[in-house]
């Protein structure tokens, strides 16, 4: 099956009530920020908000766009990487919009990757007690995943994404053609998350990405319909479950292993989050097989995809020392999904068949992450 051709933008609603956004898919879709701005919110000016290395490819265009629609904009611009998901980043953030006088009838404008999107839709929750925002997904990840909920947040020392808010955006306009200018293992980290929904709810759709992940990393039709595809499927979920409550803890699939390896890295270059949830989706496949729960065969199977695309799928293939057992169960039990002092875990039945267990012992997660560590 290959993908289709699409002459024109693809739009996925999140239907969300009074809050519901589109979703815009596009290569070149950028050029439309402002006129689909204005029409959502006439009059409103804007900040953007992004890192120095997204500014020297996307701020100019960006900016031209606004002002193509009579748009004011001011720019606030933060060090790239994880780090920038700090209270010291996050202060100077606040700051910065309230000295630059961003109103509460203005809009912030998440222009970047996971990172943006979750520092700057905090920011725009909490300053004058709420502005709008719109999401500009530059990278892949943050295209299919972290620009579409309303998941807005930064790091504590205890974990990741710990401090933040349910703040959703009134707008998500996700330019295929910013994906250009990103560096190859960037991309590769977040086809990780275009895989997870493969695994956690539809296995059609895995086999379709078997056989055309090439053409995804190549660009074009195949491109664009992997991420339509992942924004439909999160957009169901979030409709469903905003608040994390029920089955949206389906899309951390991976994330429970994947955060606490995050946070032993330090959250630095040493491991992307999209490398982290590749591996952490590979334990959980292990993990699901070794408890029985599906066919090791088909658990290799998956399992086999994530390297071919480059992806690790290993202690081993995470480079630098790892801390001992205990320190990565007591990572893991700073979880956000913790329950009553209990780490919620996504696990597998088999490919497209996930399911969340609060019920996993202790002592086997235990002894499955030292047979992990030996294996080194």
């Amino acid at each position: 099956m290959t993908a289709p051709l699409r002459a024109d933008p693809s739009t996925v609603k999140v239907a969300l009530g009074a809050r519901s956004y589109d979703i815009v898919i596009g290569r070149g879709v950028l050029a439309s920020l402002g006129a689909r701005m204005r029409a959502l919110r006439p009059g409103a000016n804007a900040a953007i908000v992004t890192d120095e290395t997204v500014a020297r490819h996307h701020l100019a265009a960006a900016e031209s766009a606004l002002a193509a629609a009579g748009i004011a904009a001011r720019q606030v611009i933060v060090p790239p990487g994880e780090g920038s998901k700090s209270f010291a980043v996050f202060e100077r953030l606040c700051e910065a919009l309230i000295a630059a006088r961003i109103e509460r009838g203005d809009v912030v404008v998440a222009l970047g990757g996971g990172v943006i999107g979750d520092l700057a839709g905090f920011a725009a929750s909490v300053v004058r007690r709420g502005l709008d925002y719109v999401q500009v997904p530059t990278t892949l990840l943050a295209q299919v995943d972290s620009s579409v909920g309303g998941k807005t947040a930064i790091n504590s020392v205890h974990g990741k994404n710990l401090i933040g808010t349910f703040h959703q955006p009134i707008l998500v306009v996700a330019d295929t053609a910013t994906l250009d200018t990103l560096p190859a293992r960037q991309f590769r980290a977040g086809y990780a998350e275009v895989v997870k929904y493969g695994l956690l709810g539809d296995a059609d759709f895995f086999a379709w990405l078997e056989a055309n992940w090439r053409d995804v990393f190549a660009g074009g039709p195949a491109r664009e319909h992997a991420i339509l595809v992942s924004c439909r499927a999160k957009a169901a979920i979030v409709a469903r479950d905003e608040r994390e409550t029920g089955d949206r803890a389906l899309l951390n699939l991976g994330h429970t292993f994947g955060h606490a390896l995050e946070a032993a890295g330090g959250f630095s270059d040493r491991l992307l989050h999209g490398e982290a949830v590749a591996a952490g989706m590979a334990l959980a496949l292990e993990f699901s097989a070794r408890q029985g729960l599906m066919a090791a065969a088909e658990a290799q199977r998956a399992v086999r995809h994530l390297a071919e695309a480059g992806l690790p799928t290993a202690l081993k293939d995470i480079a630098g020392e790892l801390p001992p057992v205990d320190r990565l169960v007591e990572l893991m039990a700073q979880d956000k999904k913790v329950k009553r002092g209990m780490p919620t875990f996504i696990l597998l039945h088999g490919i497209g068949k996930a399911f969340l267990d609060r019920t996993v012992a202790a002592e086997d997660i235990r002894a499955f992450l030292a047979q992990q560590l030996a294996g080194r």
